[in-house]
């Protein structure tokens, strides 16, 4: 008997299905060490040497693991392979005294009967490269973390930390909110006119005056417009050109990590670190009837955007069987990622057996489930496909008056699919023309339906989605396939960012405030440059083209100089913002401190004066709730802050513990009872979300907020969407404007 270790039990449960009697597969529940909760762990003395320790909820693990590999024949490690996967394997190797000669290692990028078997007949040894560079990220985290967070909790307030990436990413969040914030709009005139040519009516947009292109912009304000649309009303429209050419659209890539969290949050609404966790679910084995549990999707941390030919041939025969031949390239498509640090030696994300289809397996998946593998099937068959072929049209009209000096041109744009190509897997959703416009001839005059005239206002850069910030983060070489996910996760765990109504990130104050510290006074921490260098030091540890103590000596001597540096120059005192006031109680002067729960005013002589105020918001919330009373005693009800919020409490506290939710309005009916209205309440894990504010008796609830209006077309609520859309709240619907 033979023992295989893996990290999870779902893994271990598809494997021990294709190894039979002669294999026990368990799994190691994850990392088996890891350094110390209560202090650093890692003697900077000796070479940053890391002091790891087995948790003691791991403890009865291990020593099951132990007790099965002094039974075995043999022990074969099956971690996952990339510098995680690595590093578990190193650390069972320690943690169970594995003789390292006598224990083999393999490796697959999917879960298939296949895969597994083809690994077992290939094993090879640890690869100590990609350990020491998991180990030297773990490291240079903990350094930064450990020394930094005191610093902030010494300057800022207790509870505070820092992360090497987490920072970075924040001042993206951070910088992008400023930029909105400084935005001043332009006012500029949109102007078009409604034409018709036959029977049919089409619209075309303002392009040029006397013979000079008009940008967006070049309408400026109302005088200009009026002047051009009073010329327009009285011109003679005449077709000056026509030009129709056919186009090829190429799909995209397969995915990689990034593509697929980026195209989640965008079509699906779901986190990077919620898609991570469904596409664990798909990679590690979904039970899926008679053939038991499968790995549906190959291996979700990778930044590769190779496929093995043995899928593409697989797909080829698929896309004939759903599609026809038209559909079917000739010979497969080849895809090379930009990515700088990419391992092109590991595969694209795709179905391990692109013949099932989403529908075939929608029994045995849930929703989520369901809807991230038909993203990522839909996406490999595509790549394999036929080019989709449009018939482009642009249309340029000419608007003239006799004896006029002034002349303008105005264009019209169209298409339409003369072949749908690699679009046909997408079905439904791909329209089959945009602004179809009517068969029309050079020199024809048209008719003047009117004129289209409307004041436009610049828009600000749209705050960061879930998507963007990690395309933005991709782009400038900062963090790695499996760190999106976390990083997004750790900064809104740590109240530094929060998502608006819209889910965009923007900033809390602590989140700022933590921010320019770092920026101020810890420069390399937070620099884009810095942080992606550190990101190409760790990939050549991995390449064993640097050894990794000399990387982290060499950052950490300065960091660490500056650090000292900065706890002696930097006072408290100078962070926090003083107020023009003096405390009623000593005279000394009010300051804006940050607590647990947010801003609040406090004397700068505490601990002697232990005066404290409420920030003019608060007072706002305080007087909307006056002459409120306790529904249990009677008493006034005071406005308290807690780790979810504002909420009203009992005056009478501790005697009487009657408390009630603040309740954020809209003002709109619930369409489900009729009795109750509609406000903004907090989930669990603190996701703002739109309910009855009669529950439990109602349970109607929206994740997006409404807007007041109905559907057209169903007569649901209408909710506001991304960049400033409204949709249907049913989406069985599908209404959008």
């Amino acid at each position: 008997m033979k023992l295989v270790i893996v990290e999870s039990p779902t893994k271990a449960k598809t494997i021990t299905k294709f190894l039979g009697a002669k294999y026990v597969v368990k799994s190691s529940y994850g990392h088996i060490r890891d350094l110390p909760t209560k202090k650093m762990g890692i003697d900077i003395e000796k070479d940053f040497e890391p002091e790891y320790e087995i948790p003691s909820k791991n403890i009865d693990r291990v020593a099951e693991l132990k007790k099965l590999a002094k039974k075995a024949d043999g022990v074969i490690l099956a971690t996952d392979e990339d510098r995680e996967g690595e590093a578990i394997s190193w650390h069972l190797v320690a943690a169970l005294g594995l003789k390292i000669e006598e224990t083999e290692r393999i490796a697959f990028h999917e879960i298939t009967e296949k895969a597994v078997k083809a690994a077992l007949e290939n094993p090879r040894k640890i690869d100590y490269n990609l350990v020491d560079a998991q180990q030297a990220r773990r490291v240079l985290d903990r350094l930064v973390g450990y020394e930094l967070s005191p610093f902030l909790w010494k300057k800022i307030r207790r509870g505070l930390s820092a992360g090497r990436v987490q920072s970075v990413a924040l001042r993206l969040i951070v910088e992008k909110e400023r930029e909105i914030l400084a935005f001043k709009p332009e006012e500029y005139w949109a102007i078009g006119a409604q034409l018709k040519a036959g029977k049919a009516e089409f619209e075309a947009k303002l392009s040029k005056e006397n013979g000079t292109a008009i940008g967006k912009l070049g309408v400026k304000n109302k005088k200009q417009a009026d002047a051009i649309v009073k010329f327009l009303e009285k011109a003679v429209y005449q077709i000056s050109a026509i030009t129709k050419k056919e186009v090829q659209k190429n799909p995209l890539a397969p995915y990689t990590t990034s593509t697929l969290q980026q195209d989640s949050n965008n079509k699906l609404g779901y986190s990077s670190k919620q898609t991570m966790m469904l596409a664990q679910q798909l990679y590690e084995g979904i039970n899926i009837g008679k053939e038991g549990s499968v790995g549906l999707i190959t291996y979700m941390r990778t930044d590769s955007m190779n496929l093995s030919m043995e899928s593409m041939l697989s797909a080829q025969k698929m896309i004939v069987k759903k599609f026809g031949k038209d559909y079917a390239l000739e010979s497969p498509r080849f895809f090379k990622t930009k990515s700088k640090g990419a391992q092109e030696a590991h595969e694209a994300i795709r179905p391990t057996f692109p013949e099932k289809d989403p529908e075939s397996l929608k029994e045995f998946l849930d929703p989520k489930q369901y809807k991230v593998y038909k993203l990522i099937w839909q996406r490999m068959l595509a790549c394999q496909m036929a080019p989709a072929v449009m018939n482009s049209v642009s249309v340029d009209i000419s608007a003239t008056q006799k004896d006029a000096k002034d002349f303008y041109a105005l264009r019209a744009n169209g298409s339409t699919i003369k072949f749908d190509g690699y679009l046909k897997v997408y079905g439904d959703k791909v329209p089959v023309s945009e602004n179809l416009l009517p068969e029309m001839q050079e020199k024809d005059i048209l008719a003047l339906v009117k004129i289209l005239s409307e004041q436009k206002f610049t828009q600000p850069p749209a705050r960061f989605s879930e998507a963007t910030l990690i395309k933005a983060m991709e782009e400038l070489g900062i963090g790695r396939p499996s760190t999106y996910a976390p990083t997004i996760s750790t900064i809104i765990d740590r109240k530094y960012v929060a998502k608006d109504e819209n889910k965009r990130l923007f900033p809390e104050e602590i989140g700022l405030t933590v921010c320019d510290l770092l920026v101020e006074h810890f420069a390399d921490i937070v620099d884009y440059k810095f942080t992606a260098t550190m990101e190409e030091n760790l990939d050549e540890i991995a390449e064993g083209k640097k050894e990794w103590v000399p990387v982290i000596r060499d950052f950490y001597g300065p960091f660490h100089k500056n650090l000292e540096k900065k706890t002696k120059e930097i006072k408290k005192e100078d962070l926090q913002e003083k107020l023009d006031r003096q405390c009623p109680d000593c005279g000394g002067d009010l300051i804006m401190k940050f607590g647990r729960f947010g801003k609040f005013i406090a004397c700068a002589n505490y601990p002697s004066c232990k005066f404290t105020e409420k920030t003019d918001s608060e007072k706002k919330v305080d007087e909307q709730h006056a002459g409120e009373v306790c529904e249990i005693c009677g008493a006034p009800m005071l406005v308290k802050r807690g780790r979810f919020g504002t909420f009203l409490g009992c005056s009478n506290y501790p005697e009487c513990k009657g408390i009630k939710r603040i309740e954020n309005k809209t003002g709109i009916q619930c369409p489900k009872c009729q009795l109750g209205e509609i406000v903004e309440r907090k989930s669990k894990k603190g996701r703002a979300f739109y309910g009855c504010n009669t529950y439990p008796k109602c349970d109607f609830a929206l994740w997006n907020k409404p807007t007041g209006e109905k559907c057209p077309k169903c007569q649901s609520l209408l909710v506001f969407a991304a960049k400033g859309k409204t949709k249907c709240s049913d989406k069985e619907c599908g209404f959008e404007k």
